[in-house]
C-alpha cells in the first residue's frame, strides 16, 4: 500500500479519506502528492483563521451561524435571494475553498476538523436542502468540498443532527427572549 503521508489521486471523482492519504475517484491511481506535514497543516489552518478576521466576512459568518435558519427549501430560498445573498455565499465560499485545501491533500483533514469546528455548524444548516439547492441551481459541485471533509468525521451524521438541534433550540431562545423584551 502507498506510505501514511502519500495522497492517491486517480482520476475525478468523489473525495474519500482513508487514514493519512486520499483517495480521489474509482479507477486506480493516477499520480501521487506527499501530503503536508503537521507544521504546514498547522499554518494553513491558522493562515485560515486569520482570514475569518476579516470585518465583512466575521459578520456574514455572525448573520448565518444566529439568523440563517430556514426550515424549509422555499425560506432558505427566501433568505439566500434576498438583501443577505452576499453574506451567504461569502460564508458558503468561505468554507468551500477552505475544505479544498483538505480535498485537494494542502491540510490534514483530521487536523482541519480539529481546528476548525465551525464547519460543522455550517454544513449542519445547507445539508438538509443541499441535493434540492444543487439541483435547482443546475451546480451539481456546491459544497462538494465542504461535504466531503465534513462526512469524513466519524459519525457525522449524528454530529450535525446534534449542531442543528442545538442551532435551532438556540434561535428559538433568542427569539422568544426578544419576544419577552417587546412586551
Amino acid at each position: 500500500m502507498f506510505p501514511p503521508n502519500m495522497a492517491v489521486d486517480d482520476g475525478p471523482g468523489v473525495l474519500l479519506e482513508k487514514s493519512k492519504f486520499l483517495l480521489i475517484g474509482d479507477s486506480g491511481p493516477t499520480r501521487m502528492a506527499i501530503m503536508p506535514t503537521p507544521f504546514e497543516s498547522a499554518m494553513l489552518n491558522l493562515k485560515l483563521f486569520e482570514l475569518r478576521r476579516e470585518p465583512v466576512l466575521r459578520e456574514a459568518r455572525a448573520w448565518f451561524l444566529t439568523e440563517f435558519n430556514p426550515e424549509t427549501f422555499a425560506e432558505f430560498v427566501g433568505l439566500v435571494s434576498g438583501d443577505r445573498n452576499a453574506s451567504f455565499r461569502m460564508v458558503i465560499g468561505y468554507w468551500d475553498m477552505a475544505a479544498s485545501l483538505v480535498t485537494t491533500g494542502a491540510i490534514d483533514g483530521d487536523a482541519f476538523r480539529a481546528a476548525h469546528g465551525e464547519i460543522f455548524a455550517t454544513f449542519s444548516k445547507i445539508q438538509p436542502f443541499l441535493t434540492e439547492l444543487r439541483s435547482v441551481s443546475k451546480e451539481p459541485g456546491i459544497c462538494k468540498h465542504m461535504e466531503a471533509v465534513v462526512l469524513a468525521e466519524p459519525d457525522a451524521e449524528a454530529k450535525l443532527t446534534r449542531r442543528r438541534e442545538a442551532i435551532r433550540a438556540a434561535a428559538k431562545a433568542r427569539a422568544s427572549k426578544s419576544a419577552k423584551t417587546e412586551i
